[in-house]
């Protein structure tokens, strides 16, 4: 009779031991795949991250090159300098998206001025800097999906039972998307 005690405690405690192992390594595998997530999106910023910096470099070549025929447009050229400066000194991703968004409105409104300007427009200085920066517009919009995608994925994870429960506690949040203005999805067509 004792043997049979024993040997049911025995078996009760295995049980016991391997529902504590499993939920461990449950609980590892939420925080790691959460981890994993979050890098993710980090990642996918940077990507953008890179593109904004190109971007910001070639704003003073086109400044350069249009202020010699649009002395009329002082205004415009000075607000453009002024968010490349800002979005190079930004450290948070959601401002650094708003003044994305607010230069490439910028962009849109220098590109369509340009019309205006029928010797600048034939300028291959000109031309060759639009087409660049249209390259890049088009690289941040194949990231800026990535980066939504990521978000999407992380969000999804982070609210989904049980594993919100494991976000909470480890102080996940909700993350933003990166989000085209009305104005930046009609800035494409500029560019061309």
């Amino acid at each position: 009779m004792m043997l049979a005690v024993l040997a049911i405690e025995l078996c009760y405690a295995s049980v016991l031991l391997a529902m504590m192992l499993y939920s461990a390594y449950y609980a590892l595998s939420v925080y790691n795949n959460l981890v994993e997530l979050r890098n993710n999106i980090d990642k996918a910023w940077a990507n953008i991250d890179v593109l904004l910096k190109q971007r910001s470099d070639l704003i003073p070549n086109v400044i350069k090159c249009v202020e010699g025929y649009m002395k009329h447009e002082k205004g415009l050229l000075e607000h453009i300098a002024h968010i490349r400066t800002e979005i190079l000194k930004q450290e948070n991703t959601h401002d650094k998206a708003v003044l994305s968004e607010d230069m490439s409105a910028s962009l849109k409104s220098l590109f369509a001025t340009a019309e205006n300007y029928p010797q600048m427009r034939a300028s291959e200085n000109f031309l060759e800097l639009q087409r660049q920066l249209k390259e890049i517009e088009d690289q941040i919009a194949d990231r800026r999906e990535f980066y939504n995608n990521s978000v999407l994925l992380y969000n999804t994870k982070i609210q989904s039972i049980p594993d919100c429960l494991f976000a909470v506690v480890l102080g996940y949040r909700k993350k933003e998307y990166f989000k085209a203005s009305g104005d930046e999805k009609k800035v494409k067509a500029n560019f061309n």
